[in-house]
């Protein structure tokens, strides 16, 4: 199992979202490519148009590949999350937040995209430490 340890200094600017500064993890890294709101068994896009059903989906996705490698949520250190559009970003966070614990969250980085594959509103990657 790994070992996690969150940083928190007051030095920098405070999350302003559900994830922390930084986090300190030592064990087996699994690095989950990008994810988009493609569900598995049909190969077609969830919630076109829909970013709260496209995220949602996505975590789905993120889900199933942490629980084939043995890993949870908890062993997440870092996410990076791209959007179609930045003012998604609030609503985005509500439905990351329903898999994250505030305080144990991964460090993450989120940023705007001109196009991501299929037209997608929303992606995630992620790197879990197992």
């Amino acid at each position: 199992m790994s070992n996690k340890k969150v940083i928190c200094t007051d030095k920098a600017p405070a999350p302003v979202g559900p994830y922390n500064q930084a986090i300190i993890a030592s064990g087996q890294m699994l690095f989950i490519a990008g994810q988009i709101a493609l569900d598995p068994e049909t190969g077609e896009i969830v919630g076109t148009g829909d970013v709260v059903k496209q995220t949602q989906q996505v975590m789905k996705n993120l889900a199933a590949i942490l629980t084939a490698s043995g890993a949870d949520w908890s062993n997440v250190v870092k996410t990076s999350v791209f959007l179609k559009d930045l003012a998604d970003f609030a609503t985005v966070n509500q439905v990351y937040a329903e898999y994250f614990d505030e305080a144990t969250a991964p460090a993450r980085a989120c940023v705007e995209v001109s196009r991501l594959p299929k037209d997608v509103l929303v992606e995630i990657e992620c790197i879990a430490v197992c």
